[in-house]
């Protein structure tokens, strides 16, 4: 599901501000709102993505959260010959707005 970053500023605090790492140098954001996660989007409708996370975090400036973290998922996990996955491979590591923009 999808929410724009105006709405989402409106909440007071939100449970987990999350930045995805998609690819080298690619970042999308998330937010967990009341136990749902929703993917931020920009005022045309299409996903808030950059290839600088400073420019999100730039974005997302007005929005408090209890938690913000950098979140990357690798693709290369399902090598050849290696046991079948049961469970996720995120990495999650705690990410702090240092206002560099």
């Amino acid at each position: 599901m999808k929410m724009t970053a105006d709405k989402l500023a409106k909440y007071f605090t939100i449970e987990k501000l999350i930045y995805h790492s998609v690819d080298l140098s690619l970042y999308m954001v998330s937010a967990i709102v009341e136990g749902q996660e929703y993917y931020i989007a920009d005022s045309k409708g299409g996903f808030l993505k950059s290839s600088k996370l400073v420019e999100l975090q730039k974005a997302m400036r007005k929005v408090s959260a209890e938690e913000t973290v950098l979140r990357h998922t690798s693709p290369y996990d399902e090598m050849v010959g290696g046991p079948e996955k049961t469970s996720s491979n995120a990495l999650e590591v705690p990410l702090a707005d240092n206002k560099l923009y």
